[in-house]
């Protein structure tokens, strides 16, 4: 019996320890930032997403928005994966930079592409959803630059990304493709005013790193605007540098749709 009590003083101490060092550190870094919601269309389509909004909203003042495109892994419905592949970086330097930013993080369904049932299907799906989230619902609930409008993706999300400006500039004003690549004959003069700056590691096992320098390159020869940043060593990892990159984010806020 008294070995008993004495487990269950040390569980009940531990629990309480535990809670504390939660308390602390904080379990999920920046996971209360962000705002968790379910946007739903007129018909009936469901798009799970997070939003982390500026710390402070001046009366009047309209913001930047950043939208972030995960990757594979973190399909799903739980609301919960996008954040750790990513958006919690991006939320570490904005707080460094002291910079107001909104950031939208929604959430590809599983066995999806974010453009359809492949990653360069016509078909959209989760991309349209996110598109009429962000013109529909957020602009008329938060005050959003439309000219400063930014769009980032990790591997899938990043391949979307290419993939959606080489279709349709003039929705978003700079894009940052991380550990992604695209088809180099996307690349047309009116695609390449939409400025880019690439991320990839040299040896990605996932995305050969020839894949995005042929895409830079592509753009280049369209006369784009593209900036391109190589890691070593970093394999499929290069969001894991590319959203702490101080740099990128100065460079991205100053880019604006005329």
């Amino acid at each position: 019996m008294r070995i008993l009590q004495q487990v269950r003083r040390v569980i009940s101490w531990l629990v309480i320890l535990a809670a504390m060092t939660r308390a602390a550190i904080g379990a999920e870094p920046g996971e209360s930032a962000f705002l968790k919601r379910v946007y739903t269309n007129a018909a009936g389509a469901r798009l799970p997403y997070r939003l982390l909004t500026p710390r402070e909203m001046a009366p009047g003042r309209e913001y930047p928005l950043l939208v972030f495109l995960h990757g594979a892994i973190a399909r799903g419905d739980d609301n919960e994966e996008p954040l750790n592949w990513g958006p919690r970086l991006i939320q570490e330097t904005l707080a460094r930079q002291h910079r107001d930013c909104f950031v939208l993080a929604p959430q590809c369904p599983k066995g999806e592409g974010w453009t359809g049932s492949s990653f360069f299907s016509k078909d959209k799906d989760a991309l349209t959803l996110t598109l009429e989230l962000m013109q529909g619902p957020l602009a008329k609930e938060f005050r959003i630059d439309a000219k400063r409008r930014y769009l980032t993706g990790v591997s899938m999300g990043g391949i979307a990304l290419w993939g959606y400006m080489a279709q349709t500039p003039g929705i978003f004003a700079a894009g940052v493709p991380v550990c992604a690549a695209g088809t180099p004959s996307m690349a047309t003069d009116r695609a390449a005013r939409f400025p880019i700056w690439a991320f990839h590691s040299d040896d990605d096992h996932l995305i050969p790193v020839q894949s995005a320098r042929d895409m830079v390159e592509a753009w280049k020869k369209h006369g784009g605007s593209t900036r391109y940043t190589e890691y070593t060593g970093l394999k499929h990892s290069s969001w894991k540098k590319a959203y702490l990159d101080v740099e990128m984010f100065e460079w991205l806020f100053q880019q604006r749709l005329p």
